[in-house]
């Protein structure tokens, strides 16, 4: 009875500080999964706890430690096997500017004020934000960039043209899985994807490690090996 009480006692404070991770934002987890930062802490406390009571009994911490790390490996088992998960437990990418635009709401559901904003964008060596073309806010905390045309670093096949725009290419297959709400964000479907598959000799999603869409709907594939 004694051993329940500790796991459930466990259970339920790992999904207590899943909750208040969530409402921190991605911020305090920069460069973890949320769950991996939940779990590195509160490991680090039990484990500080266990070796400075001793007066207490060794197998409640044991237990609790066993506990939090079965979560995390299932976690990290489901977000493998069922990518449509990753969303609710690591949370999703956020576009905060795009073409000279400040989405105000997306900085709100991202929990990023303008301050934290400019000052990321200074961490990656964009003092001026005209020089930047999109701006996306990724679940471990980081802001990735794609700068403008003029301001990219030159490849020798711009010298002597005018860069094209860049663009952010969409994930349609990963891990041998279908990323339905992406294709249908880009107004694609299965059909659609399938038929490109068979146009370069793949029979079956499951084949394929990783699938890109640009804005001209050519499909990018990366077999699995």
């Amino acid at each position: 009875m004694e051993i329940l009480k500790v796991i459930i006692a466990s259970l339920l404070s790992a999904l207590l500080l899943f909750i208040i991770a969530k409402m921190i934002g991605h911020k305090q987890i920069s460069q973890l999964e949320l769950f991996d930062y939940i779990t590195g802490i509160t490991l680090g406390s039990i484990g500080a706890e266990f070796a400075t009571t001793l007066d207490k009994p060794w197998w409640k911490p044991v237990i609790a430690m066993i506990v939090f790390g079965a979560v995390t490996v299932t976690l990290s088992f489901i977000t493998r096997k069922f990518p449509q998960t990753r969303k609710y437990i690591n949370g999703t990418p956020t576009i905060i500017m795009n073409d000279g635009k400040l989405y105000r709401e997306n900085m709100k559901k991202a929990k990023i004020e303008l301050s934290e904003f400019l000052l990321l964008c200074r961490q990656e060596g964009y003092f001026n934000i005209n020089d930047i073309s999109t701006a996306v806010y990724e679940y471990n905390g980081k802001l990735t960039i794609l700068p403008v045309s003029s301001k990219r670093p030159v490849q020798p096949e711009d010298l002597g043209i005018s860069p094209e725009k860049e663009e952010i290419y969409t994930e349609l297959i990963m891990d041998g899985r279908i990323m339905k709400e992406n294709l249908k964000r880009i107004a694609l479907d299965e059909i659609w994807l399938k038929k490109q598959l068979k146009s370069q000799n793949i029979g079956n999603p499951n084949d394929v490690f990783l699938a890109l869409c640009n804005s001209n709907n050519e499909l990018f594939v990366y077999k699995s090996k």
